[in-house]
């Protein structure tokens, strides 16, 4: 499918409102908020309900009553002009809402670091910019909180939702957002999402499930991350013993550029799974 075709926007609103859940009854969420009667419109507006709600998510640090979002799919980048643009639309809002400027917070969502831009802001404009979690950087000088947010430097225990939007996916990845969304219940938030990563990372999701469709047993662990031919060269026998002398983390290693699962390789290698899930995104993160 032309790249042009994929429905990022929706799979955005969905990953914003799938990473502020647990906030969900104190935040209102809109999508393409239309500003005008004129075709002037904003990604996101996340509105807090309860003034005084303390959202204690990385994302959401620099969030005030009002909150616009603008996001940029993988493809695209953020440039000088979208910023002021954006800002624009912060100042169309308090004009048309007769909201204060204090209530309000900016954020930019990318998938690029936009160098360009970063260096307008602190060479031109005399901002400060601070990373202020991994992958988020919080710009300061202005009366507006301002943030980027750098979608491929976010922490996948943190920022799932928001990391997977991607098209460049590894299997890996697709089967841990997998994993995920099965334990959902807001069916068209995750079809919005999976929708659009399915479609950009095609060969990834196709691999993911052949992955999942391995049986996984000692000999074939031996096998496929081939152990067997290092032994048989060194003229040793796979027993048990000599499995219990091998070292288990270059093994699991082995078994994560193979696509084995995370809990089939923690009980192969007889791992910690916590070990195994650090190992997993040391891979994820390459």
């Amino acid at each position: 499918m032309e790249r042009s075709n994929i429905p990022w926007h929706p799979a955005f609103l969905a990953a914003i409102q799938l990473e502020l859940e647990a906030y969900k009854d104190s935040l209102e969420f809109y999508a393409e908020y239309q500003l005008t009667t004129e075709p002037l419109r904003i990604d996101c507006v996340v509105i807090k309900k309860e003034k005084n709600v303390v959202i204690k998510k990385n994302i959401a640090a620099i969030f005030r009553e009002v909150n616009l979002l603008e996001y940029k799919s993988p493809d695209d980048y953020l440039s000088i002009a979208d910023f002021y643009k954006v800002y624009g639309y912060a100042c169309q809002y308090v004009y048309l809402k007769s909201e204060p400027i204090t209530n309000m917070s900016l954020s930019f969502v990318v998938m690029h670091y936009p160098k360009k831009l970063i260096n307008h802001l602190k060479i031109i404009r005399e901002f400060t910019v601070a990373e202020s979690y991994p992958g988020i950087y919080t710009i300061g000088g202005d009366i507006l909180p301002i943030q980027v947010i750098n979608s491929r430097k976010l922490s996948v225990e943190e920022n799932l939702w928001l990391k997977g939007l991607s098209n460049r996916l590894d299997p890996l990845a697709v089967l841990r957002i997998g994993d995920k969304a099965v334990k959902q219940k807001k069916t068209a938030l995750i079809n919005a999402y999976m929708n659009a990563i399915t479609q950009a990372n095609a060969l990834a999701m196709e691999e993911a499930m052949n992955m999942r469709k391995a049986a996984v047993s000692f000999d074939e662990v031996i096998e496929r991350t081939g152990l067997a031919a290092k032994w048989e060269a060194r003229g040793e026998a796979m027993a048990e013993p000599k499995w219990r002398q091998c070292e288990a983390i270059d093994i699991a290693q082995n078994m994560i550029n193979l696509g084995f699962p995370l809990d089939a390789i923690a009980s192969a290698t007889r791992l910690d799974p916590e070990k195994v899930k650090t190992l997993y995104q040391g891979a994820y993160d390459k």
